[in-house]
């Protein structure tokens, strides 16, 4: 499997070749998508995509002492939430099901 970054304008071009739709239209969909995504989160709501998977709001503890991994300084960090998510049952199963290759 290579490792490859796709980006959204990969996705745009990709669902154009595959559709009938004009590519701002396609653009316009996944921005407003993604803007959606974005604002149920911090509303904190978790979303469920059946078939993909779960995006959910998990707070994180915070530390009275952390170390800056670059420079070294101790700090210290409050709690605070981050974005997460789990691969739903039909992901999990076709990433499971990709052939390994050698790593060189």
């Amino acid at each position: 499997m290579a490792s490859k970054k796709v980006t959204k304008n990969d996705l745009v071009e990709a669902i154009y070749f595959k559709s009938d739709f004009e590519k701002y239209k396609i653009q316009e969909i996944i921005e407003k998508f993604l803007e959606e995504v974005k604002a149920s989160l911090e509303n904190g709501s978790t979303i469920e995509l059946r078939g993909f998977g779960t995006f959910e709001p998990r707070l994180r503890k915070g530390r009275s002492v952390a170390r800056n991994p670059k420079t070294g300084e101790q700090l210290s960090v409050a709690p605070h939430y981050v974005a997460a998510f789990r691969a739903g049952q039909e992901m999990k199963k076709a990433l499971w099901e990709l052939e390994v290759k050698a790593v060189d």
